[in-house]
């Protein structure tokens, strides 16, 4: 309808105009709104915007009365202006209303504001990034602290400060930290569950670390804090430390990575927490991208899609199709004070193993470099035996074959060019293959016995010849030695 103004009350009224985009112009005395011809203009809808036109009318006095008291033409107390931000909470749960689908009720899109439906947890601690609900607990993992949380009761006090668990309308009720400045960081895909017990992995802390019985443990510190300090502060923004318990073997499986989880490329570790042995007891050498079990089979997936079931395949140390040798690194030092020379090695097991490697320690610095950072060459070492498979006499042995890689015949006599069985145990000569002599040595390389040392270092692997694919057992591994 048009708009009618008596000019004898134009001290009354300011005129304002909301526009069509929702916003408004500041108010101006009705004089100057004469002045510019607003009577008779259609106030009925929104016009597109014109700051000499856009107007309408706001009361000055109060209640209206003819002269009353009136107030400024500027901000009023009544005036609220809403501005709508979101928020991110992120150390903050929020529940909704309840669901029963015996009833039909569904609450799950209701959230009251009259209602206690947040609870929120320190904020120092860093941001939520795992819940996982147990029996009628919360356990909230933050990224430098785990809470427990009751679920659907509360807790009351005592006059001397001993808590009684009561049955209440709260869903989450009491928030208890667990002692320790623990977290998962932000990988919470290393969780894993089994029983009671929880696995899990703080990057920030280069630990792995185990929550039973109210606890945190430490299992990383089971003599890989070195390897875990090394690994787990190379994962960066797209890297993950993914976990899985495989109920199978009853192992927590823990696969490191520098690069994104679904990359073919960037360095990757996986091993194995036992808990009857209370170690770590293997590395293996494929990458998962999910890890599960189901009714008692373990699974991992790969190359996005493909779910393979581990311990299903005949063929051994054989993942997604790509068979690999198993390898064990160990030391021998006996009488660790002690310079010896290793004779021999011995093992008892499954026929099928071989020594790829076997290396004294350093010498110590070498004082002719300018820099004290660099080492003398290990000066004793062994990597092979007197002749190749076929007889042939070596002059760079490769390794200390097997029991069956090692067989060849001369003049129709069968010899053993690596490990000789006797007694269901194997033995074999440490060949040495020095290649240059040290001072004051009269006799060196391949015309020696053994290796000098205070202790050494020996890679032993599986082969492909025999048995492949098969069974290969490692119980022991001995060496003859003598101290000089």
């Amino acid at each position: 309808m048009a708009l009618n103004i008596d000019v004898n009350y134009f001290n009354t009224f300011i005129l304002k105009r909301i526009y069509a985009d929702g916003s408004d112009t500041t108010s101006v005395a009705m004089p100057y709104a004469v002045e510019q011809g607003i009577r008779g203009d259609d106030w009925e809808t929104p016009i597109v915007k014109n700051t000499n036109y856009d107007w309408y009318i706001e009361e000055s006095r109060i209640r209206g009365g003819y002269n009353n008291t009136t107030v400024d033409f500027g901000v009023k107390a009544y005036v609220t202006s809403e501005n709508d931000v979101r928020q991110r909470r992120i150390n903050s749960l929020i529940y909704s209303g309840i669901y029963n689908s015996r009833t039909g009720i569904n609450e799950t899109n209701q959230f009251s504001v009259a209602a206690e439906i947040t609870r929120a947890v320190d904020p120092i601690a860093g941001s939520i990034q795992k819940l996982f609900a147990e029996d009628t607990n919360l356990t909230i993992f933050q990224e430098r602290k785990v809470n427990v949380a009751l679920i659907d009761k509360d807790a009351i006090f005592t006059a001397e400060g001993v808590g009684i668990t009561t049955t209440g309308n709260q869903v989450i009720g009491q928030i208890s930290p667990v002692p320790g400045n623990w977290g998962i960081g932000t990988n919470p895909e290393s969780f894993a569950v089994y029983g009671y017990t929880k696995y899990f992995v703080d990057k920030d802390r280069n630990a792995v670390l185990k929550l039973a019985g109210g606890q945190i443990q430490e299992i990383s510190n089971a003599g890989m804090s070195d390897f875990f300090r090394d690994q787990l502060s190379l994962i960066s923004q797209t890297g993950y430390a993914l976990g899985g318990y495989d109920v199978y073997n009853q192992n927590y499986v823990l696969s490191i990575s520098n690069s994104d989880r679904f990359s073919s490329s960037g360095n990757y570790k996986t091993l194995t927490w036992d808990e009857r042995n209370a170690g770590w007891t293997s590395f293996f050498t494929y990458k998962p991208q999910t890890l599960f079990s189901s009714r008692g089979d373990f699974y991992s997936t790969y190359n996005k899609p493909v779910i393979y079931e581990h311990y299903s395949n005949l063929e051994r140390n054989t993942f997604y199709s790509t068979q690999s040798a198993s390898s064990i690194n160990f030391v021998f030092n006996p009488s660790p004070s002690t310079i010896k020379t290793f004779k021999t090695i011995n093992y008892e097991g499954s026929n099928g193993w071989q020594v790829t490697n076997i290396t004294s320690d350093l010498t110590g610095q070498d004082p002719n470099l300018a820099t004290t950072s660099e080492w003398i060459s290990n000066f004793d070492e062994s990597t092979g035996n007197v002749r190749l498979a076929d007889g042939t006499p070596s002059t760079l042995y490769k390794h200390i074959y097997s029991y069956t890689e090692g067989l060849y015949s001369e003049d129709g006599i069968d010899y053993r060019a690596g490990f000789d069985r006797k007694q269901n145990k194997y033995y074999a000569v440490i060949p040495n293959n020095t290649q240059d002599p040290m001072a004051g040595e009269v006799i060196w390389g391949n015309q020696t016995m053994g290796i000098k040392a205070y202790f050494a270092t020996v890679t032993m692997t599986t082969d492909t010849d025999t048995n492949n694919g098969g069974l290969k057992s490692l119980f022991a591994v001995s060496s003859e030695f003598i101290n000089k």
